[in-house]
Parts: C-alpha cells; structure tokens; sequence
C-alpha cells in the first residue's frame, strides 16, 4: 500500500548520492524515508524523521545498497545447454554456434512453458538483489517468435530488447543478407511494438559492421535505442559503430584495442562488462581498470543465459569483476548498480538519492565489502522494489 516507511538502524547505507562523502555517498548509522515508492530522505538514523513514517523498520545494523540494475539478460527461453558446458571445461571452446540450440528449444516451446521459466528466474534475480532487469529476445529468430519472446518479456519488465540479429538462423545460412531483410522489415515491424531497444550481435561469425549498422539504424528509425554486443570473441569495430551511433551501450567489450577505449571514454556509451561469460568460458576477462583509468563508464551485467553464462546472480558479478577484473569493491558495486542505470539511461534507478525509487537492498552483512569478501554466500536478506 502507499504510505511513508522509515527504514532506519542501518549500519551502513550506500545512496550513490554526491550530496554524501565518498564515491559511494555511504552514511554511517543512517535511516531511509520511503514515501510513496520513492526515496524522501536519507541521513543520520538520529535525525530521522519517525513522524512522517506510517511504518518503521529496525534493520539492526545491516548495510543497505541500492538494488542491483542486470542491463543484460536473455531470460526468456527453452532447453538446456548444460552439455555444451560439461564438454567446453573439458576443453572444446565457446562459438557462437551453440545459440542455434537454444534457438530450436525456444520454437519448440510452448508459450506457457516460457513464462513458467521466466518466473523461475524473476524469483532468482529478486532473491540476489536485482531490482532492475533488461530482457533481449533473440532465440526465436522467426517473426512469430522473436515477437513473443518480446511479449512474454514485457510481462515482467519495461526493459526489452529486440535482437533478431542474434544469429543467423539455419534456414537463412546461405544467404545472410536475406536474413538482414527479413530482421529491419516485417520482424521490426512485429517486434518493435514491444521493445525499448534494438541490439546486434557485430562479431565475426555473426553479423558484419554493414550488417549490423543496417540493423541498428533501423531499429533507431522505428524509436527504439540503440546497444551493441561486440569484441566478445576478438577484436573488431562493432565499438566504433556504437560509439559512432550513440548506443546506451557497448556489451562484452573482452578485446578492446587502445582506439576502442579512447573513443569509449569520448562518448555516451557505457562499456557493459560482463563477467559470467568470462568465468563461462574460460575467455580472458575484460580490463576493467584500463577502462576506468581511461575515464570509461562502466558497467557489470549478468548476461545470464543458458550457453555462455548461466548465473542471475550480481553478487557472483561483482565479486568476480574484483577478484579478475581489476575493480574496487566500491567501482564493482557502483557497476552493478549506477552504472547499468547508466546503460540502461535510466536516472530513477541504480540509486537512492531523494526521488528515485526505492528499489534497495538489505544485507545479512554490516559492510557492501562482504559481496567481494564473502563471494558465493547468500548474503540478500530483503529485497525490497518499489
């Protein structure tokens, strides 16, 4: 019910506020004013205002963080590719041909069954943290599939992402640039009226850079903005082409070439690090120091999906971006929620300065450094979204 809820007892309260101290904007023994699904206050638990409060809330020391914002996800479909896992760690390496898999799963698929699985995961992302999620379509491939994955999606998020150019499906392997039609006419035509944006796959073995402008200019004609998997598997210009069309942002990002990360730190785009896959995949993970030394936004996602990164957890996310990506606790947690806002170009979320939604999170732990420090444990005692 609507109403004003006083959160307060909180050992440590991270609002990502430039009104506070630190990079962080940590108060000390602070309290939380929620009014209306919004943040009223923030401040000293000893100058909280209980009068305005229908509802007060003794967290008992615990630290509270913004809710984690996942700005890449591929949650909606069918199979199993626990096999292709099994048989890559003992040394068969990751292509993207193992998408094609999924891609007949999910036709197979009955609608009831997506969304079945679907709730499954909502469940496993608010359980770890996440208040904010983006969904990419992309396991359907055909204008029927491709348009109900986007439906499906929408069901549990305004974050949808069309990204018929996933792959080029078996039934177009010979000829690719029909595909490309097919996506930018009667595909976007079915899609676009449930999406919020439109991405590509620009890699080799995927879709070339004319490809993939063809596709995004499309998209962006049709409203929607415009984000970029890219120099995933090697190094390419699918970064330049998102720079070049002001993308939210560029996702992958694990070869970058000095000329990447100079025009990176040039523009809008937020490079979206994706540690899952990495971990996944035994690929080389991102520098993510080069990236903030070079004065980068950035970002962490789960890209959870069911071939190359099949975890929903941020924490997981956060820790490994510390331990193998060169990050703080401060910049990883900061990643995973700010700065996938940032990706997502959402200034509501990823926060919990005055106005925002109050989309937060409790820990079973005093300090947000046990996310980095305690890796693996379940930590997440309430998550709370507005």
């Amino acid at each position: 019910m609507p109403g004003a809820t006083l959160l307060t007892g909180i050992g440590e309260l991270v609002t990502l506020d430039p009104a506070h101290p630190g990079p962080l904007g940590i108060l000390p023994d602070a309290a939380l004013l929620e009014v209306d699904g919004r943040v009223e206050w923030t401040g000293p638990a000893s100058a909280a205002p209980r009068d305005d409060a229908d509802e007060v809330i003794d967290v008992e020391g615990a630290a509270v963080i913004p809710g984690f914002v996942d700005s890449h996800t591929h949650l909606v479909f069918g199979g199993d590719r626990s096999a292709e896992f099994e048989a890559r760690m003992a040394g068969r390496p990751y292509s993207a041909g193992g998408i094609r898999s999924t891609v007949a799963a999910t036709r197979a698929a009955s609608d009831e069954e997506l969304r079945r699985r679907l709730a499954g995961f909502v469940r496993e992302l608010r359980a770890q943290g996440t208040t904010t999620f983006e969904i990419k379509s992309g396991y359907g491939l055909t204008v029927e599939d491709e348009a109900r994955i986007l439906r499906i999606a929408r069901e549990v998020t305004d974050e949808t992402t069309f990204l018929g150019a996933h792959v080029v499906p078996t039934e177009y392997a010979d000829d690719p640039d029909a595909y490309v039609e097919l996506v930018t006419g009667p595909m976007l035509d079915a899609c676009a009226p449930h999406a919020r944006w439109v991405d590509v796959f620009c890699e080799t073995g995927a879709f070339t850079v004319p490809q993939s402008r063809r596709i995004l200019e499309a998209g962006a004609a049709r409203g929607l903005g415009v984000r970029v998997h890219a120099s995933q598997l090697g190094p390419g210009d699918g970064v330049a082409l998102a720079v070049e069309l002001d993308a939210a942002s560029v996702d992958h990002g694990t070869y970058l070439t000095d000329r990447d990360v100079e025009l990176l730190a040039g523009s809008n785009t937020v490079a979206t690090l994706l540690p899952g896959v990495e971990f996944s995949t035994r690929h080389p993970y991102p520098d993510a120091r080069r990236l903030i030394d070079a004065g980068v936004r950035v970002a962490l996602a789960s890209d959870c999906n069911p071939g190359s990164s099949f975890t929903s957890s941020m924490p997981f996310c956060v820790a490994v971006a510390v331990r193998d990506m060169g990050m703080t606790v401060a910049e990883a947690l900061r990643a995973a929620t700010l700065g996938g806002a940032e990706a997502l170009r959402r200034e509501d979320v990823g926060h919990l300065r005055p106005g925002a939604r109050a989309d937060y999170v409790v820990l079973d732990a005093p300090s947000y450094v046990h996310l980095a420090y305690r890796p693996g444990v379940p930590l997440v005692a309430r998550t709370h979204v507005a």
